[in-house]
């Protein structure tokens, strides 16, 4: 079986929702979709509003692969990169700091993260195991449902 990247090449702009849609289609169930989609979500801000500037002239790349052990993304903008001093994942020291709570989301919504080394893309990956142990994202069906005698 050949593993293939889908690739996904899109104008700097915030209006996401379609493309997070087409993004977390491999994942099974529920809650593991609405964490991916926060993670992916906030990745994808970032390369728009940080590495790109909001420039509508600039774009983002966006790959997924699926093997038989991760989903992986990755996000790739136009910019300079994120210096790797300032690729932390915590939160900011002050609760109401206008920013800096992204990288924590995005760590904390994958399994496995890392940056390229000039720093303008981002790779996110989910245990297979971890995103099919959960509901699956058409519910359970009443054959699912245990019965009474």
């Amino acid at each position: 079986m050949a593993l293939r990247w889908s690739d996904f090449i899109l104008p700097s702009t915030l209006q996401l929702a379609p493309l997070l849609k087409v993004l977390i289609e491999p994942v099974c169930c529920r809650q593991m979709q609405s964490q991916v989609q926060l993670g992916l979500h906030e990745a994808l801000v970032n390369a728009v509003r940080h590495g790109n500037g909001c420039d509508p002239a600039k774009y983002l790349r966006v790959r997924r692969i699926e093997t038989p052990r991760w989903l992986v993304w990755q996000v790739q903008d136009q910019g300079p990169g994120v210096e790797p001093a300032a690729r932390i994942a915590s939160l900011p020291p002050q609760p109401e700091a206008a920013s800096g709570r992204g990288l924590y989301l995005i760590h904390h919504c994958f399994d496995d993260v890392r940056w390229s080394s000039r720093g303008n893309r981002l790779q996110l990956a989910v245990s297979r195991q971890r995103a099919e142990l959960l509901t699956p994202a058409g519910g359970w069906g009443s054959q699912d449902r245990p019965t009474r005698p």
